[in-house]
């Protein structure tokens, strides 16, 4: 491959063009503003140079780590933003300069273009913060209370321009949101910038009263507070990892898990890549428990522990101990049938690997069953994406464990749907006393769910999904006071607001059956819009689960059909005519299509 082949290979990241754009500005900006003055500078000036570039070297060695993972700060801005006010910022670029060479020199093991990178920042952070401080008059040489304005505004300006390189150059690497990675930086960082910046006004002073002798005191000052923030920052990496760490089994925490889980989905949905959740419980754990005891059973559940993590950090899996004998995986980059075949793979050397006291299980040997699950279109959540690994799980303790599972591909769960809608009709018949509309709409509503699903040829699982939710979708308006439910004329805008609460009041009321959990993106989500225009959370597209798409367009049909309080009642071909022209805005319009070719199939027979 060509040298210019691999060029352009390389510009095609983001980050790398980016790293080249700012060497080019960096350059041009630096001879712009730096027209050799070292030409005429004097013998004490030049020592005063050198002396700065060793400060600058030193404090270089004593870098030290700081948010966001992979940004690292010295105190060299104090000496370089000190020669700014001293001796004007042509001189501070002089330093800038001469100790980017040195360090090019001395760190190799540092990619070239990486020394360019920093030193263009570095150019542009001094530039901006020499034309500011002129600009607002401040004047070279001793420190003159009369310009704090203009040192402290300088100051801001270097900071800032900093967290603007370096937060767009962290966005472009991780994506995310460029305003929230610059947030993450001025709140984690402004104590250490404000005390490195603050050393630059203490050493303008030092270097005017005492000159290399202040320099030397501020040096060992700047070295002390580095070797301090170095410390501090170890002592907050091993208090995290602790807090973050399950004690007995030396896996991840289940809240540290859950904080991951977030991260990992958000990542997965912005590259377009797979990922998929694992839930692992050891089989029969209880029993092993109650024959040997609590501790022996601790050692098993890290010996166990340790196994799964030997064998996920290789492939850089997310392990963590879920709770009990329950476990977790998070699998970035993993479709559901690599996973499957990942946890397979797990199970079986888990099944052949000895220990102490096995022989009182069932399979003779430590097992475990595991349920798999796939983030796709339809996950609305984590807790969403979490229930539907665990019903796969549940699946395969059912099939007689020490197997895997995927939700929704290999075996459905063994749930009677007669028996749930019966138990849901008891819950909704509540409304009869309080509002007959919804209670009648929620039942239509139902109907017209049973019969998508037929259409849609949907499996057991989403029919399941689809009926129930179809349902209960309206079991918040139990919440809405009885006079806005039943008011004849049109609701004001205060009271509009209250209906729409409605589905997160349903919500909370679904949450609180452990049993129906997986019906609440249904609940919450039906009145989403595809073009991002609804409540409450303003999803759009496939963020909305394609369930919940299809229940907003029977909800919104029946709800045009039918008599209500505040609407006036469209016939089916003004509805059908509706929901044509909102397709696209408020309608899924593949999901659409099909309901539509059902109602006017079912025209059709009535009419025939």
């Amino acid at each position: 491959m060509g040298v210019a082949q691999r060029l352009i290979i390389q510009l095609r990241q983001p980050g790398h063009t980016y790293a080249l754009l700012v060497c080019f500005a960096g350059a041009i900006l630096f001879v712009t503003i730096n027209k050799l003055p070292f030409l005429s500078y004097s013998l004490s000036e030049w020592i005063m140079i050198y002396a700065m570039v060793a400060s600058v070297v030193i404090l270089e060695h004593f870098m030290f780590q700081l948010p966001p993972e992979g940004n690292r700060q010295s105190m060299d801005s104090s000496v370089y933003l000190a020669a700014l006010f001293a001796f004007g910022g042509s001189f501070s670029l002089t330093i800038l300069l001469m100790g980017t060479f040195i360090l090019m020199l001395h760190k190799r093991e540092v990619k070239w273009w990486k020394h360019l990178l920093n030193f263009s920042i570095y150019t542009f952070m001094i530039s901006c913060a020499s034309i500011t401080f002129y600009l607002l008059g401040g004047k070279v040489g001793s420190f003159n209370i009369q310009y704090l304005h203009a040192y402290v505004i300088a100051l801001a300006v270097y900071f800032i321009v900093n967290c603007l390189f370096v937060g767009f150059y962290y966005f472009l690497l991780y994506k995310g949101k460029l305003y929230q990675i610059i947030k993450t930086i001025l709140t984690d960082v402004v104590f250490a910038y404000f005390s490195t910046l603050l050393l630059s006004i203490v050493l303008l002073i030092l270097i005017v009263s005492s000159r290399l002798f202040g320099l030397f005191l501020l040096l060992a000052v700047g070295m002390l507070l580095s070797h301090g923030f170095r410390q501090l920052f170890k002592m907050y990496n091993e208090m995290s990892e602790k807090a973050n760490t399950d004690q007995r089994t030396g896996l991840y925490s289940h809240s540290y898990f859950e904080e991951k889980l977030d991260e990992y989905m958000k990542q997965a949905r912005e590259k377009e890549e797979p990922l998929s959740l694992a839930m692992l419980d050891l089989d029969d754990f209880k029993k092993y428990n109650d024959a040997y005891g609590h501790p022996q059973g601790d050692r098993l559940l890290g010996f166990f522990g340790r196994i799964v993590k030997e064998e996920c950090e290789p492939h850089q899996l997310f392990v963590a101990r879920y709770g009990g004998e329950e476990f977790s995986v998070i699998m970035p980059g993993f479709t559901k049938d690599r996973a499957k075949e990942f946890v397979d793979r797990l199970r079986k050397k888990i099944n052949d690997t000895p220990f102490e006291g096995v022989d009182i299980f069932p399979h003779g040997c430590i097992s475990f069953s595991a349920g798999v699950m796939e983030v796709n279109k339809d996950t609305y959540d984590k807790s969403q994406l979490i229930d539907w690994a665990d019903r796969a799980l549940y699946v395969a303790k059912s099939k007689g464990k020490n197997t895997v599972m995927i939700y929704g591909v290999e075996n459905h769960l063994p749930q009677s749907l007669e028996q749930d809608i019966n138990e849901i009709e008891q819950h909704i018949k509540i409304f009869l006393s309080k509002d007959v509309y919804t209670f009648k709409h929620s039942k239509r509503v139902f109907s017209y769910a049973v019969d998508m699903a037929e259409v849609l040829n949907l499996n057991e699982e989403d029919r399941r999904l689809l009926v129930l939710g179809a349902l209960i979708h309206d079991i918040g308006k139990l919440e809405i006071p009885r006079d806005i439910l039943n008011k004849k004329s049109k609701l004001t805008n205060e009271e509009w607001e209250i209906v729409k609460k409605h589905v997160l009041w349903g919500k909370e009321i679904v949450m609180v059956t452990e049993k129906y959990k997986d019906l609440v993106p249904l609940v919450e989500l039906h009145h989403e819009r595809f073009d991002g225009k609804g409540y409450p959370h303003g999803l759009k597209n496939n963020e909305i689960p394609r369930l919940a798409r299809l229940l907003c367009i029977i909800d919104s049909f029946d709800a045009m059909t039918t008599e209500r309080p505040y609407q006036e009642t469209k016939s089916f071909e003004e509805a059908l005519n509706e929901l044509k022209r909102c397709t696209g805005s408020q309608f899924d319009p593949e999901l659409v299509g099909y309901f539509i070719q059902y109602i006017e199939d079912k025209m059709f027979i009535s009419e025939s």
